[in-house]
C-alpha cells in the first residue's frame, strides 16, 4: 500500500506518556523524600545532636520510607512526619528521648515531643502533656533561640 508523504498517521504515544508520567512521579517522590530528610536534619542540627551516627539513622529512615512512598505515592505529603517519627524511634532505642519538650522544663519529668498528625500533611512537634504545638517539623529552635 502506497502512503502519500502528506498523509500522517496518528501516533500511539501512550507508552511514552506513561514513561514520562512515571518519571515525573518518581521525581516528585524523590523531592518529597529529600525535603523530609532536610527537615529532620534541620531539627537535629537545631538540637545539636546531628553527629554522623544519628545522620545515618536519618538515611536509614529515608531508605525505608522510599519503599513505602513508592507503594503509596499519595502518601508523599506524609513522609516528613513519618521520617521524623522513624528517627525519633531509632534515637529512643539507642540514645534516649528526642526532641525533649521545651514547654514542660520545670515539671521535673522530661519527655519527648510527639509528631502530629501521626499520618498526615504539615507535621508538627507537639507536647503530649499540654497539647502545645512547639514547631513544625524542620523548625525546631536551638536552645539559644528559646
Amino acid at each position: 500500500m502506497d502512503k502519500s508523504p502528506d498523509r500522517t498517521e496518528p501516533v500511539d504515544n501512550r507508552a511514552a506518556v506513561s514513561v514520562f508520567r512515571a518519571t515525573m512521579d518518581g521525581m516528585e517522590l524523590e523531592q518529597a523524600l529529600h525535603a523530609a530528610r532536610a527537615l529532620v536534619l534541620a531539627d537535629l542540627v537545631a538540637d545539636e545532636v546531628a553527629d554522623a551516627d544519628i545522620v545515618s539513622l536519618v538515611e536509614d529512615a529515608v531508605v525505608h520510607r522510599r519503599w513505602w512512598v513508592e507503594q503509596w505515592p499519595e502518601g508523599a505529603a506524609f513522609v516528613a512526619g513519618l521520617i521524623a517519627q522513624d528517627v525519633q524511634d531509632a534515637l529512643l532505642e539507642r540514645y534516649g528521648r528526642w526532641p525533649l519538650c521545651p514547654v514542660c522544663t520545670t515539671s521535673g519529668d522530661p519527655h519527648a515531643l510527639d509528631v502530629e498528625p501521626e499520618l498526615g500533611p504539615d507535621p508538627h512537634w507537639v507536647c503530649p502533656k499540654t497539647a502545645v504545638a512547639v514547631a513544625p517539623v524542620g523548625r525546631l529552635r536551638t536552645s539559644a533561640d528559646i
